[in-house]
């Protein structure tokens, strides 16, 4: 804007000296937002479906994660992505986003389990390899599609 001396004024301030760092800061604030619900979900799938799996296994007198390691991480990738799913098409992801995520929690397992047949991890150690690499692989899956995840679509 210029003046009658031909001055340039500033633009009216909008409450922020940096307006793309607030947004910037918004964006981040959504996909971290959103990875921390997805986490919350799969706690309650883990819980909740984890709970009804090894009830009904002690009904058939097994003991599911002692005997069986590959099931038990198997079955703990699959009772998080239920609710991880449920949750993500609740708020509005695609299948192809849904599946992808899904396939996080999934694919520690699988690539662990040369390591417990040859004798390298223990069944435990499988379990919590497993938790400690779906966490990292969810947020590359999540930055692979950050404007579906409320991120910003570059950089």
């Amino acid at each position: 804007m210029k003046t009658a001396d031909n001055v340039r004024t500033p633009p009216a301030q909008t409450g922020s000296r940096h307006p793309t760092r607030a947004a910037g800061g918004h964006r981040r604030w959504r996909f971290l937002r959103h990875y921390l619900e997805m986490v919350a979900a799969m706690l309650v799938g883990m819980v909740a479906l984890g709970a009804a799996v090894r009830g009904v296994l002690a009904l058939t007198g097994r003991e599911f994660p002692a005997q069986y390691p590959e099931l038990a991480a198997l079955e703990m990738a699959a009772t998080m992505s239920v609710g991880m799913i449920a949750w993500m098409r609740h708020r509005g992801h695609r299948w192809a986003s849904t599946l992808e995520m899904a396939g996080a929690m999934f694919a520690p397992a699988v690539a662990l389990f040369p390591l417990l047949w040859l004798g390298v991890i223990t069944g435990d150690a499988l379990l919590v390899l497993e938790h400690l690499a779906m966490f990292p692989l969810m947020y590359l899956v999540m930055r692979r599609r950050r404007a579906e995840y409320g991120g910003s679509s570059h950089g």
